[in-house]
């Protein structure tokens, strides 16, 4: 007999385990065995293995809705945001549970001459520790939509703990009705598979980030082949932002931009450049 739940986070680790592998396939839930499987093959026809930056991230900085500060690219794959943003004047950390995804990400920052410092592992578990904001950009572009359910209520308290006061949450995900899992999520535990990841509305992906405010919530541009950017229509582009707290006169705190030094000092050696 086995009684192993006691805390909240054995709870989410029991919950992880219903979407592993069973019958011998693979599933997104393996974490990083999943993955590097997945980024083996730098070849593969898959057109986020592109070496170019989302559509909606290039325009959120070409139209100043976001401006160099401190990034964090969550589930950086092989680093195509990450090194876009460096090349940006962003200080870039970069994340994966993959060390294939992370190594590719490293090569494209060595052949792009620009610093993204690389951490591996679960970013649930290096908040706070490795991953040490506050950031002023959170990117996210495929990593929310393969997170089950219950993860959802971790990668909230993610950004509450990393994301800086003003700062914004860049998010590409699926969008219901052109890709993705359309699987209630009481039917998902039942399955015990995400499928190829999970599809959102827009009112979902309102309901979840209530806390944030939304700047811009729309379909990704369809991108050619040839163009210097990525963009895939099935997909959602969002950006939202964590409102500074009022002063208690009314007026907004000031932005802790001289954060950014004394925190830059502490950067590992794991940084590549």
């Amino acid at each position: 007999m086995d009684r192993t739940v006691r805390t909240v986070d054995d709870v989410l680790a029991l919950l992880d385990g219903l979407f592993a592998s069973r019958d011998g396939r693979l599933a997104t839930g393996d974490g990083a065995g999943y993955w590097d499987r997945f980024y083996a093959d730098r070849s593969k026809p898959v057109p986020f293995f592109a070496d170019k930056p989302d559509e909606s991230l290039a325009a959120h900085v070409d139209r100043g809705l976001i401006a160099p500060g401190r990034a964090l690219d969550l589930g950086c794959g092989p680093g195509r945001n990450a090194v876009f943003l460096a090349s940006r004047g962003f200080e870039v950390d970069a994340v994966d549970l993959s060390p294939a995804a992370l190594a590719w990400a490293g090569d494209r920052a060595r052949e792009a001459g620009v610093e993204v410092r690389l951490l591996r592992g679960d970013a649930f578990r290096l908040a706070g520790t490795e991953m040490t904001g506050p950031y002023e950009l959170v990117v996210d572009s495929g990593c929310f939509h393969h997170l089950p359910p219950h993860r959802r209520v971790s990668y909230l308290a993610l950004l509450a703990g990393v994301l800086a006061p003003g700062g914004h949450l860049a998010l590409t995900c699926f969008a219901a009705g052109a890709m993705g899992s359309e699987l209630s999520d009481a039917d998902l535990y039942r399955e015990g598979r995400l499928g190829g990841g999970l599809a959102y509305t827009e009112e979902s992906l309102r309901r979840i980030f209530a806390d944030l405010t939304e700047v811009e919530l729309r379909r990704m541009n369809d991108e050619p082949a040839d163009s210097p950017l990525f963009g895939e229509a099935f997909l959602w582009t969002a950006l939202f932002r964590r409102d500074a707290p009022a002063h208690p006169e009314g007026r907004p705190q000031p932005a802790a931009a001289s954060r950014r030094a004394a925190i830059a000092s502490r950067r590992s050696s794991s940084a590549v450049g």
